[in-house]
């Protein structure tokens, strides 16, 4: 929607930064590491030392930086992130490429870097029989060899080689692909740029997070309409429900369900547009849990119970870096909250709690109970009213927003359990 429509419905234009939130992203695919982090981040700066060496043009530097950051944005299961990390070469890679591929597929402003992450784990003696452009080959290729990189370099450090030996056992491997799975252009850069101890030493995480603030970014693209923005947070809301098949499309129907919420209860297009957003992204932290924990079909552990706990602060952390969002990480980290003062990640009053934050409480509580989860079977809506019904009663969410769904049941299932056929690809599903 433009600037005029904007103003015709009474909706203030909204600016994001797609720099910015595309670091955001990626810092939230580096949840998916679990206990390993900044994936991500250091295939990006790798392969930018790399690119800068053979003189790159900037247009391509910042799609490199940006395919780097987000090529596994096609890995939501911390059982496939543990995979690509310890084996050279995985059977099952390559469902995450075509993911990657779909996904960015569906956002204009990053389509064109949806070949390069399809073809990130496809060897150079295959790639270089395709009929693509040799930039996007390149780059594909780059950020395959620097990603294999990074899984032999966390295995020997997990088994504490020394930065010698470690550096030495990393380039004779790489060496020994040349030709088969890295092109040889691209190896010979390799050598050259990692002979020196510092860009080792730059791949540790304090150091890391300087090079990265370090790294110029031409692109200036904003992301200034809610269409925009909702289609973003599609993606975030695809790797994120991809995570366990009891958890398929919950961000979608939550958002559905507060759209619906904050349409009912008369607020503004601009404010049920956000909510909307924010409903999308509520359950990013969930990136960081264990599909172990979230699969898992008996009662969770005091500490399971701690880390699950966690991913709503995660959410709201993470979404706090992308300016122009502040209020959506709110009401996003806000979603386990109550009028108690019980919930968690903040124990925020019932005076902190805006409609918005208590609108997607509702829709996200609703929507869980509609679907299975591993511990119990989905809920009819009959049984769904009566546990909020219950939970208002207690005073822990909001009664008139409860009375709202009692009175419109039927509309409000439909919108938290009816999907679009488009929401995830066939080959997940």
């Amino acid at each position: 929607m433009d600037a005029k429509v904007c103003k015709l419905l009474d909706t203030p234009a909204i600016k994001v930064d797609l720099h910015q939130a595309v670091c955001a992203l990626a810092e939230a695919l580096s949840l998916v590491g679990i206990d390993e982090h900044q994936h991500g981040e250091r295939i990006a700066y790798m392969a930018m030392e790399c690119a800068r060496h053979l003189q790159w043009e900037q247009e391509s530097l910042d799609d490199l930086f940006h395919a780097g950051l987000l090529h596994d944005c096609g890995v939501s299961s911390s059982r496939v992130h543990r995979h690509l990390i310890s084996e050279m070469d995985w059977e099952g890679a390559e469902l995450h490429c075509v993911l990657g591929e779909y996904y960015l597929n569906n956002f204009p402003p990053l389509a064109h870097l949806a070949t390069t992450i399809r073809y990130h784990h496809t060897h150079w003696e295959s790639l270089d029989e395709l009929v693509l452009p040799i930039k996007v080959k390149l780059a594909s290729n780059l950020i395959y060899l620097v990603d294999r990189v990074d899984a032999l370099r966390v295995n020997l450090l997990q088994q504490h080689k020394n930065l010698p030996d470690m550096v030495a056992e990393i380039r004779q491997t790489i060496a020994s692909y040349r030709d088969s799975h890295f092109s040889p252009e691209l190896v010979d850069c390799f050598l050259l740029v990692t002979s020196k101890d510092a860009f080792w030493l730059n791949l540790e995480p304090l150091n890391l997070v300087g090079k990265l603030q370090q790294i110029d970014s031409q692109c200036k693209q904003v992301l200034s309409d809610y269409d925009d923005l909702r289609k973003l947070s599609r993606i975030f809301a695809h790797i994120v429900d991809a995570k366990s098949d009891f958890t398929f499309a919950h961000s979608l129907g939550v958002a559905q369900l507060a759209r619906h919420l904050s349409e009912l209860t008369e607020l503004p297009p601009h404010r049920t547009a956000m909510i909307e957003i924010a409903a999308l992204l509520h359950d990013l932290g969930k990136l960081g849990v264990p599909d172990e924990i979230l699969d898992k079909p008996t009662p969770l552990s005091a500490e399971e119970t701690r880390i699950m706990h966690r991913h709503s602060y995660e959410t709201y952390r993470i979404l706090q870096h992308i300016k122009g969002l502040e209020q959506i990480a709110e009401w996003a980290g806000n979603h386990h909250e109550t009028l108690l003062g019980d919930g968690y990640p903040f124990g925020h009053e019932h005076t902190e709690l805006t409609i918005e934050a208590r609108i997607i409480a509702v829709a996200d509580i609703f929507q869980a109970l509609a679907q299975d989860r591993p511990y119990r079977r989905a809920l009819s809506v009959m049984e769904i009213v009566e546990i909020l019904q219950g939970m208002a009663t207690e005073g822990r969410i909001d009664n008139d927003l409860v009375n709202l769904v009692a009175n419109n049941l039927d509309s409000c299932y439909c919108a938290a359990t009816e999907y679009h056929q488009d929401w995830l690809p066939s080959l997940v599903h």
